[in-house]
């Protein structure tokens, strides 16, 4: 008995060093790919042009997986080191709490979820294995974590005076980067409005109605009965727009979107996307729906990955922009990568100096590369953060 007792500590011992060793970084590179590698070629004019910039990210959710911010990764798309080689001024780190089983962007249900595996292989608190909030609150933890440990290198803004500060700062300190916290999908507050407050003590400042399935306040574009706000989801967003949290939109049904459209007082973040005038799918945007985003003041993502863009180089990124800039104007459009959210990219994020050139060669003024390369997002956040 003795020696079965030990041989069973033995196994149990090498289970936990596989599942909590290896499965969760094995599972992050394979999910999380990179077609090409650094480092990555651009102009000249387009390097000269790009150290000028000041860039901006609406989405990417590198919290999500267990890797030190701190430390240059050997895969996935963003850290601090590779967002500062990349000259990437401001970075949204948005959050995932829970994704279903072979999710698809046609219809799904909540029954299954993804993201209690990984938060057991990960060792997550023991708190988040059953509760959405929790795992929100823990993964903002992270960000605040890491930002304490970066000696000022990284910030994170919550209020408009932290985006003067960062800016100030950001003249002669060309290493300093910004994080900003949002959520990918109200199941986040675990179907309970109130749970608002403490995700916004949390500093979350982007909030999406929706992600993969519908939820208790709004439907999903890719959900099983896409339908829009319930009750609590119009009293969510009349509390975010109090609170000066932005209503992001990506993910969201049409009828989702009317609702909210219907309701908006603030500019709207739609945090990544791609639009159908270029890539026709129930991921995208309708030419429609672009221009009522825009007449709020708000900020529409561009993604990365190929459902987005139907491309996979920083062309097809530059022609969905293109199209965008031409329907509502150079003011509403910014990048919304969607980095190290289980998505294949061109390019990690130190090659984000590709789409400058690819916007140079769409013939792009300076002035408009400026503002759709992250002015938009930052000039946004100036005026509208608590």
């Amino acid at each position: 008995m003795k020696k079965f007792l030990i041989g069973l500590a033995i196994v149990l011992a090498i289970a936990a060093v596989v599942i909590f060793g290896f499965v969760p970084t094995y599972v992050g590179k394979g999910m999380n790919v990179t077609i090409n590698l650094p480092p990555y070629p651009a102009s000249d004019a387009a390097k000269e042009l790009h150290a000028r910039l000041l860039v901006a990210d609406l989405h990417a959710d590198t919290l999500m997986w267990n890797r030190d911010l701190l430390e240059k990764g050997s895969w996935g798309h963003v850290d601090l080191p590779r967002l500062q080689e990349g000259n990437v001024a401001v970075q949204a780190f948005t959050v995932v709490t829970k994704t279903p089983r072979n999710m698809n962007i046609e219809a799904n249900t909540g029954d299954t979820d993804n993201i209690t595996l990984l938060a057991f292989a990960e060792r997550w608190p023991l708190a988040t294995w059953t509760n959405l909030t929790e795992r929100a609150l823990y993964q903002a933890s992270r960000l605040h974590e890491a930002a304490a440990r970066s000696n000022g290198k990284l910030v994170i803004l919550r209020t408009k005076d932290d985006v003067v500060k960062f800016l100030q700062r950001r003249q002669t300190e060309k290493d300093v980067v910004a994080g900003f916290l949002g959520i990918e999908g109200a199941h986040a507050l675990s179907g309970d409005v109130n749970n608002f407050d403490k995700l916004f003590d949390a500093g979350f400042r982007m909030i999406g109605m929706a992600h993969f399935f519908d939820n208790e306040m709004a439907g999903s574009a890719h959900g099983a009965t896409k339908g829009g706000l319930t009750e609590a989801g119009k009293q969510l967003v009349e509390r975010m727009q109090e609170r000066g949290v932005f209503v992001d939109l990506a993910h969201a049904s049409a009828q989702t979107i009317n609702d909210v459209l219907a309701l908006a007082r603030r500019p709207i973040f739609v945090s990544h996307t791609g639009v159908k005038g270029t890539c026709d799918n129930n991921r995208n945007l309708s030419d429609e729906q672009l221009k009522r985003i825009a007449l709020t003041g708000g900020v529409v993502g561009i993604g990365f990955w190929d459902t987005a863009t139907c491309g996979t180089d920083a062309k097809a990124i530059a022609k969905a922009i293109r199209y965008t800039v031409n329907l509502i104007g150079a003011d509403h459009v910014a990048l919304g990568s969607d980095y190290d959210g289980a998505i294949t990219a061109p390019f990690d994020t130190t090659g984000v100096v590709q789409i400058t050139d690819a916007l140079l060669q769409e013939g792009f003024s300076e002035a408009e590369i400026r503002k759709i390369m992250g002015e938009n997002v930052i000039r946004t956040l100036q005026f509208f953060l608590p």
